[in-house]
């Protein structure tokens, strides 16, 4: 039991004593309890002294023996190591705190001579039990962090060390602040209920992959298409980048469970369509793409119009002639689809030229939006809100990474 309890006292020593000697109050650093770096140097330290006690007989033999000079190498390696691993440890934690390095140099000296001496002359484990102890012990860590995430058993400070010293990307995930000074930015996924209109027609817009750019110029020349018809603009945060949730969740009017765990959803078509409005989808793909027709039918429509495959000038000037009707009122709910991806003409989803990938994508969606444009001038009597379902997801990672991650643009027209 000794030969297991003394290195991992030794390795939860090395640990420990620079955070305590670092504490402060109120401070917010999660931390394991031993180091499994340290564990593992130890224990090969153990089993390589032992090896060459065994072998040396004398100073000159060991100078003639290629075979200790290896296993006297690798003993100075991983001594070196753990220092190493210990010195990194400690500018980890003085990194985060902003601290510069000072008398706290001495601690990995201090720690890491005392842990050898602690155990130096244990016995030790044959190479082959080594290496299935440190797999048992990074499963039972990995095992144990999944359910207790905010007290981790083992501490990797290499790890630790290699993500604070690597290139930090552009945040997705937090608006800028010159986004927010001239936009609406909100988490709410209630904009269609929020800005529909119930004394004049209604078009609910679903601009396919519509993400959010991380250059807030490039979303300055996206709204210039719409001009003067431009309301309000701003972007809002989706839980999921799916087109289907996208479709559902923005005409969702209310959403509760019965006594029984039954779900009760009120769609905006089914209260449009009960104050005597005709209630109309339209999407320019195929009835199959996402099930929609399993779906779309349950939120309430009196008319469903599938294009297959026809594009979004086609299905725009379609929704023109609905609107030219004035005999009743309209709500009519349209899913883009001119800039789903994958593009045509690229052959590789992930792999092809971001670059080749945005100028096409820019074209499309400028395109769509100009006939959205169009359509919002011919009618200024009807309201329009115009959404993304999601940024854009199946191309490359670098083009990806120009926009922000689940944040898509809105903009209400007229």
């Amino acid at each position: 039991m000794q030969r297991l309890l003394y290195p991992l006292i030794a390795s939860a020593l090395i640990t420990i004593v620079p955070f305590l000697l670092t504490f402060e109050k109120g401070q917010d650093i999660v931390r394991g309890l031993f180091g499994f770096e340290y564990f593992a140097l130890l224990l090969f330290i153990i089993y390589i002294k032992n090896k060459l006690a065994n072998e040396t007989t004398s100073l000159r033999a060991f100078y003639k023996n290629a075979k200790q000079s290896i296993l006297i190498l690798s003993l100075a390696i991983n001594v070196f190591a753990l220092f190493a691993v210990a010195w990194i440890d400690l500018q980890n934690l003085l990194a985060i705190k902003n601290w510069s390095t000072g008398w706290y140099g001495f601690i990995p000296f201090a720690t890491c001579g005392l842990s050898i001496a602690m155990v130096w002359k244990i016995k030790p484990y044959k190479s082959n039990t080594i290496c299935f102890i440190l797999f048992i012990a990074l499963f039972i860590h990995l095992a144990a962090s999944n359910q207790f995430p905010s007290q981790p058993i083992a501490e990797i400070p290499t790890i630790d060390y290699i993500e604070r010293i690597a290139p930090k990307p552009v945040s997705r995930l937090n608006i800028s602040e010159n986004f927010k000074n001239k936009y609406i930015v909100t988490d709410s996924v209630t904009i269609t209920r929020n800005f529909v209109d119930t004394t004049r027609n209604n078009v609910v817009i679903l601009v396919e992959s519509w993400g959010t750019p991380l250059d807030v110029n490039r979303f300055d020349s996206q709204l210039d298409i719409f001009g003067k018809t431009i309301t309000k603009a701003g972007v809002h945060n989706r839980m999921y980048s799916r087109t289907r949730t996208a479709e559902r969740e923005d005409l969702m009017q209310s959403f509760s469970r019965d006594s029984t765990g039954r779900k009760d959803t009120t769609f905006l078509p089914q209260i449009f369509a009960n104050i005597g409005y005709r209630t109309t989808f339209l999407s320019g793909q195929d009835s199959l793409m996402h099930r929609r027709y399993k779906y779309i039918a349950n939120i309430g429509f009196g008319d469903v119009f599938y294009g297959n495959n026809q594009s979004d000038n086609v299905i725009a000037n379609k929704i023109d002639r609905i609107l030219v009707d004035t005999t009743q009122k309209h709500f009519i709910a349209w899913t883009t689809s001119d800039t789903r991806f994958p593009l045509p003409g690229f052959s590789s989803i992930y792999n092809s030229d971001a670059n080749a990938i945005d100028s096409a994508y820019t074209k499309l969606l400028t395109q769509t939006l100009k006939a959205i444009a169009n359509l919002a001038s011919k009618h200024p009597e009807t309201r329009f809100i115009v959404q993304g379902d999601h940024n854009p997801i199946l191309s490359p990672l670098k083009f990806q990474e120009r926009f922000y991650k689940r944040w898509v643009p809105f903009v209400i027209l007229n």
